[in-house]
């Protein structure tokens, strides 16, 4: 038996079961395989009844005395079932389960877990449970046993009897693929084994030593699969110049010096510049952190050597916005780069195509109007793409392979904790700027509720009376778009005629043309506007030193990185901001985020508390990313194990993939690349 053999070739699998199968995810042995227990009871040491405490999940075994359903009030039944174990009765129950009560005849043996309630009479109420039927069954009462999710037609028990079937037979593809010398550095247990141990632990140590070394597995599979591009082809780069006149010239004439932060990451793309291998560096930083200079550097460093550069934002108005600041910043340079975006007339863009074709245009910036067909680089030399994660990976590389290999500077100032920044960006080297630019105040964080609306429009007038602006963001969500749009419309009109008649308010929304957002912006810019009521999230990067104030209505509806992204939004300038959440949560979790943001404004404690919440799918939708959906890892408290395995995956790298050595383990890698861009479009 094979692990890529269909599920058919199980006893008892016909094409009904396996469909019902398909719903799990189960197509194949090697499915069923990684279709790991989701918790495990141990049934050689189940505790006396009198031992159990109330509010304690346990075990219990017993014969089945009598089971009678119960009403105790309209639209409740709950079917209570005595039952007589070794040391004494307990009764289950469950609530609002009709079919069961046939099942559950007197005479039958029964093991069940749930929460222990009061009183001297043991009452569980049952989460899990299954019939002892025959010789098989009884055999588990001797071992820590297996517990599956399963479906209606396939019972968790059921589907532990399919993996004991297929663990009785020779599998091919459960052979250890690690050397030797890897397994004893990095105490792993050999492959098999752990598969083995995961489904059928002889003791507690053995099954952690099992969840180890599958979810080393699982990190150094989805690392180099990543990686896998760069590792297999290794392309040769272009060797910049390493002189830095332009650079210097730039950075001399800034009202400002750099950070230490700045200047650490500065020195590491200029390394990797300067080697002949193609630069892939991941710079995160904090919102106003400062990283628009590390990529007028990189884009400097290139045109210094003759070459040209290009910068990619993921929507006009940032890409317009860098525009006009890099315009501003590279003027005493004798440099003026051009804007690509898909508002420019035909006429314009087709000027532009022969700028960038010719060699005339040494830096160009845009939307992903870059990656059309049209667009011809004379000699590209770098990429800098700004807010990564707005971009599928195939638009990356459309745009690396404009050129011959060029450097690829990456940006972003969405807080990405460590963890998930090694596993989606595992083919970049990572940089991270942890410093604000001094002068720079932290925001003021509030969270209030509906009955302190009154104070904070006063609060506001004394804001604006001071000559500082203001934002108001609505949440928008995708069910209920036209209701939030009529809201922040009407939000936006009574803060116009009835708090604030005598200052000018504007409203940005989706349903607005690229040009009129544009032109809102520009207005708020401009100080033409004092408020700007916003239902979408006001672009990351878009710069208003004088807007001081944000206020976010509904705040529970926003995710904590989305918050405080637009909290990043104000304080940009030197003077202290302020960020007003109205809320009033209801849950303990919505209490807790609110919390969070009052409490910190470190983007990557924000970030952390954010997956603990809510989890990596959630924060960051693996199938976004092309990443396989960890089936055994958790991002959140495999960390350590991740950075181990991202050792070896380096160690891997430095010895070769492709020796023979590592033949299935680059077949594994192979199919997590493939996925990811095939997801990544």
């Amino acid at each position: 038996m094979h692990l890529n053999d269909s599920i058919t070739v199980l006893k008892g699998v016909g094409k009904q079961r396996a469909a019902d199968l398909q719903k799990l995810g189960i197509v194949t042995v090697g499915d069923l395989l990684g279709h790991y227990p989701y918790r495990y009871e141990d049934r050689s040491q189940l505790k006396p009844l009198r031992d159990m405490k109330e509010g304690d999940t346990e075990t219990v075994t017993g014969i089945i005395v009598q089971a009678q359903d119960i009403y105790p009030r309209r639209g409740l039944k709950i079917l209570r079932v005595s039952i007589r174990c070794a040391d004494g009765n307990a009764v289950l129950v469950w609530f609002n389960q009709n079919h069961l009560k046939n099942k559950l005849q007197p005479g039958l043996q029964i093991v069940a877990t749930g929460k222990v309630g009061k009183g001297s009479l043991r009452q569980i109420s049952v989460t899990d449970f299954e019939l002892i039927e025959d010789e098989d069954d009884l055999a588990d009462f001797q071992r820590i046993v297996p517990v599956y999710r399963g479906t209606e037609r396939n019972s968790g028990k059921q589907i532990r009897k399919l993996v004991v079937q297929t663990m009785a037979q020779e599998i091919e593809g459960l052979e250890e693929f690690l050397p030797d010398e890897h397994l004893q550095k990095y105490h792993l247990m050999d492959y098999g084994d752990a598969v083995q141990q995961i489904h059928f632990p002889e003791e507690w140590q053995q099954l952690n030593r099992a969840r180890h070394r599958l979810v080393f597995n699982e990190f150094l599979e989805l690392t180099l699969g990543l990686q896998l591009h760069s590792l297999i082809e290794k392309k040769t780069g272009i060797a910049h110049v390493q002189e830095e006149s332009l650079a210097a010239q730039f950075f001399k004439g800034l009202p400002f010096g750099l950070t230490n932060a700045q200047k650490k990451v500065i020195l590491e793309v200029k390394k990797d510049m300067e080697r002949p291998v193609a630069m892939k560096r991941l710079v995160q930083g904090d919102v106003g952190s400062g990283k628009t200079m590390i990529a007028v550097y990189a884009l400097l460093k290139a045109v210094t050597g003759g070459y040209q550069a290009v910068m990619m934002a993921p929507t006009e108005i940032l890409a317009e916005q860098h525009y006009l600041n890099l315009k501003r910043m590279l003027e005493p340079l004798g440099i003026e780069p051009v804007l690509l975006t898909g508002s420019l007339t035909r006429k314009e863009r087709e000027t532009i195509y022969e700028k960038i074709s010719d060699g005339t245009c040494r830096i160009a910036v845009g939307t992903h109007a870059l990656i059309q067909k049209q667009v011809q680089f004379a000699n590209l030399g770098v990429v800098v793409i700004d807010e990564q994660h707005r971009f599928g990976v195939r638009q990356r590389l459309a745009l690396e392979n404009k050129g011959m290999a060029p450097d690829v500077l990456v940006m972003t100032a969405t807080p990405i904790p460590r963890s998930l920044a090694l596993t989606l960006y595992g083919d970049m080297d990572l940089s991270i700027i942890d410093e604000l630019p001094p002068g720079r105040q932290s925001v003021k964080t509030y969270c209030m509720g509906e009955n302190k609306r009154r104070d904070l429009y006063r609060f506001l007038g004394e804001q604006i009376a001071s000559g500082y602006q203001v934002y108001v963001v609505c949440p928008l969500v995708e069910e209920s778009e036209k209701m939030d749009l009529e809201n922040a419309t009407q939000l936006a009109d009574h803060l116009a005629a009835n708090v604030f008649p005598q200052y000018a308010v504007g409203l940005l929304h989706g349903k607005m043309r690229p040009q009129e957002k544009a032109e809102i912006m520009e207005q708020f810019r401009d100080n033409q506007l004092q408020i700007l009521v916003s239902t979408t999230v006001i672009e990351v990067g878009v710069d208003v030193p004088n807007a001081n104030v944000m206020v976010i209505e509904n705040a529970e509806r926003f995710g904590l990185a989305q918050l405080h992204q637009l909290r990043g939004r104000v304080g940009r300038g030197t003077t202290q901001a302020h960020c007003f959440l109205i809320s009033e949560p209801k849950t303990d979790e919505g209490k807790r985020r609110m919390q969070v943001m009052v409490k910190s404004t470190d983007g990557f404690v924000i970030a952390e508390e954010d997956l603990l919440l809510r989890g990596a799918g959630e924060v960051l939708g693996t199938r976004q990313h092309g990443l396989p959906d960890l089936k055994i890892a958790d991002l959140v408290h495999d960390v350590k194990i991740l950075e181990q395995s991202r050792m070896l995956a380096d160690e891997i790298t430095e010895i070769g993939l492709e020796q023979p050595q590592y033949e299935l383990l680059r077949k594994k890698a192979e199919a997590i690349y493939q996925r990811k861009m095939d997801l990544g479009e």
